[in-house]
């Protein structure tokens, strides 16, 4: 499961990689935003995975997790990543912010410093999530990180940020998303009894083929992201 063809980033998932257009375009500034449990950190796993499976070496920043329990979510997900991290091909850095943060901009300044200590070879940065530092930024600030990511993929890399949708007032939201190649928002939307997720691509430029408007899936133990065919989710 997972793959990366030239010059893109897969999910592994054949319908998932599809509504991308035909996956994620390398030298990509993607904004992955959503509502908690919505999906966006399997999604970004899945993603992580594909790269490393297309011998892209990946720099994993998260809030969500340390590196025993990242590791351990993806290997139930059979996104098997432990040897690409003993490797050194696969580096996770847990983030911890105060929820009282005051000065967001400086916490940003670090993270962009340490984006541009990575080793050549880590072609793909995802930052799951940015919400706490987006929520207390500046516009001006949360604009200069993004301007920073962009100049990154300018030089090679792809970069994926996580945020959940309230951490962005609409304006800043659709200044940042101007400067995005890949912008996807997931959601939950009851179907019955149940809760499912749903991916809207609002945007992939450079994308080899079309791309979808939504897809609907479900995460299952050792399989991972499970596209639910449409007609079913909305029985």
């Amino acid at each position: 499961m997972g793959s990366e063809t030239k010059g893109v980033i897969l999910t592994g998932v054949r319908e998932i990689d599809a509504k991308l257009g035909g996956g994620i375009p390398a030298g990509s500034l993607g904004l992955i935003e959503g509502q908690a449990d919505a999906g966006k950190s399997v999604l970004c796993q899945h993603l992580a995975y594909g790269a490393l499976a297309g011998n892209c070496s990946v720099a994993y920043y998260t809030t969500e997790n340390n590196v025993k329990s990242l590791i351990s979510q993806m290997d139930s997900l059979a996104l098997n990543t432990l040897d690409h991290f003993l490797t050194d091909r696969l580096r996770i850095y847990p983030l911890y912010f105060s929820s009282y943060i005051k000065d967001t901009e400086t916490p940003l300044l670090i993270l962009d410093d340490h984006f541009s200590t990575l080793p050549s070879q880590f072609k793909l940065i995802i930052v799951d999530s940015v919400t706490l530092l987006m929520a207390h930024s500046s516009s001006m600030a949360t604009v200069d990180f993004f301007w920073t990511c962009k100049k990154l993929c300018s030089e090679g890399r792809s970069v994926l940020l996580v945020v959940h949708s309230y951490a962005f007032e609409k304006e800043t939201l659709s200044r940042s998303s101007s400067m995005c190649d890949v912008h996807l928002k997931l959601k939950l939307e009851q179907v019955g009894d149940r809760m499912i997720k749903a991916m809207e691509v609002l945007k992939v430029r450079g994308a080899q083929r079309p791309t979808g408007d939504v897809v609907s899936f479900e995460i299952e133990p050792k399989i991972g992201m499970r596209v639910i065919p449409f007609a079913r989710a909305k029985v």
